[in-house]
């Protein structure tokens, strides 16, 4: 399994970051390869990933998966995994993590895990790079959209523990 690990500083307060990552549905307004996520329910996302053309198979490439949110802790930590699918479908699972740095600044830190495609297994090393280079651009504009906002676009204040 393969895995992505960086972080961001923010210049909003934990609660603000925390309670805008939980806004599933706007993640393609700041997460490239992203075309929508559909929160079917309180731990439950229905994701359509456009994939970039440098490893798709085809041209204009897109993928399906379920994910469930495993653990959502307010302000702290929301946890994922996929689910379900076909039996060559690869799973993955990651985590993001809100750490305050005074009143009004935090530090985003997001990890995915997850198994490489077999044609893309034999180049491994540029895969990585790949999702290294998406995460840090996906992470800036994050930082960019929440930072030009202000506050969160909407609010779930639940915690999850499955």
């Amino acid at each position: 399994m393969s895995s992505v690990k960086q972080s961001i500083d923010v210049n909003v307060d934990v609660t603000t970051a925390y309670k805008q990552w939980a806004q599933f549905e706007s993640f393609p307004q700041w997460m490239e390869g992203v075309a929508s996520v559909d929160q079917i329910d309180d731990t439950h996302l229905h994701w359509v990933a456009k994939v970039k053309d440098e490893v798709a198979e085809v041209k204009g490439e897109t993928r399906e998966w379920d994910a469930q949110i495993t653990e959502q802790t307010r302000d702290r930590r929301i946890s994922w995994e996929s689910v379900g699918g076909k039996p060559d479908e690869k799973p993955n699972a990651g985590h993001v993590t809100f750490e305050p740095l005074g009143d009004s600044a935090c530090r985003v830190t997001f990890r995915i895990d997850w198994e490489p495609d077999a044609a893309l297994k034999s180049n491994e090393s540029y895969m990585l790079g790949v999702v290294n280079q998406t995460v840090a651009e996906d992470l800036a504009r994050f930082k960019d959209f929440i930072e030009a906002r202000g506050e969160e676009t909407g609010s779930w204040s639940g915690e999850i523990a499955v």
